[in-house]
C-alpha cells in the first residue's frame, strides 16, 4: 500500500497542498477532491480524514489514482463529470479542488460544491485565472522571476496525461462571482500563479 501523504513530485499545484491540508476541519469524516488527477492530494487527505472520495472526468487519471491508492482504506475514486455525477447532497465535511474548476462552468461547479458540503464544513478551491487589469498584469510580471527560480530549484514536474485548458475568467471575475455565491468567502492570489477561495459553510445552512 502506498503510504498516505507520500509525494513523488512537486509543481505549482502541489505547492498549495499544505495550505489545503491545514484547512481540513477537526473531526472531518468525509472529504471530496474535485478534479483529483492521479489522486496525490486525496492520498494526503487520508492522514486527516476518515473517508476520501476523488472524482475526475479523465479515465486515464482515475485508473492511475486507483492504482496508486490500491489498498488504502477509506479511499475511493469516481470517473465522471462532477456537475452530473451521483454524489450525496450535503455529504462531505470538506471539499477541495486544485486547478480543475476552469475546466467546468465556474458558477455551476461552485454551486454544486456548496450543495455537497455539510453545514459547518469547509470548501477550498485553488484555481487558475487570466490577467485582465493592469494590476493583475503587474502582479504577474513582478512574480515571474521568483516563479521561474522556484520551479527550477524544486525541479517542477507532474504526471503525464493531465488534461489542460486555458482559463477563461479573469482574477477579478473569479473573485466577484465567488463572493456572490459564497458569502464570507476568503480570496487570495498566490505568488506561483494560483488563487484560492476558502469558505466555511455556516452551521444550519440549507444550501
Amino acid at each position: 500500500m502506498l503510504e498516505a501523504g507520500s509525494e513523488s513530485y512537486w509543481n505549482t499545484n502541489v505547492a498549495r497542498h499544505a495550505g489545503i491540508l491545514r484547512a481540513v476541519p477537526e473531526g472531518c469524516g468525509a472529504a471530496l477532491d474535485v478534479g483529483c488527477g492521479d489522486g496525490l492530494l486525496a492520498r494526503k487527505l487520508l492522514g486527516r480524514v476518515g473517508r476520501v472520495t476523488g472524482i475526475d472526468s479523465s479515465s486515464e487519471m482515475v485508473v492511475r489514482a486507483r492504482e496508486l491508492g490500491a489498498g488504502a482504506r477509506g479511499l475511493s475514486f469516481v470517473e465522471g463529470d462532477f456537475l452530473t455525477a451521483d454524489l450525496p447532497a450535503a455529504g462531505f465535511d470538506f471539499i477541495c479542488s486544485v486547478s480543475a474548476i476552469h475546466h467546468m462552468d465556474f458558477e455551476a461547479a461552485l454551486t454544486r460544491m456548496r450543495g455537497l458540503l455539510r453545514p459547518g464544513g469547509t470548501l477550498v478551491v485553488v484555481g487558475l485565472a487570466r490577467e485582465a487589469s493592469p494590476a493583475e498584469w503587474a502582479a504577474k510580471i513582478a512574480a515571474a522571476p521568483a516563479v521561474r527560480i522556484t520551479k527550477v530549484l524544486r525541479r517542477a514536474s507532474g504526471p503525464d496525461g493531465m488534461p489542460v485548458a486555458a482559463p477563461l475568467m479573469s482574477y477579478g471575475q473569479v473573485r466577484d462571482a465567488a463572493r456572490r455565491l459564497l458569502p464570507g468567502m476568503r480570496y487570495r492570489r498566490h505568488l506561483l500563479g494560483r488563487y484560492s477561495l476558502t469558505w466555511d459553510k455556516a452551521a444550519g445552512a440549507e444550501h
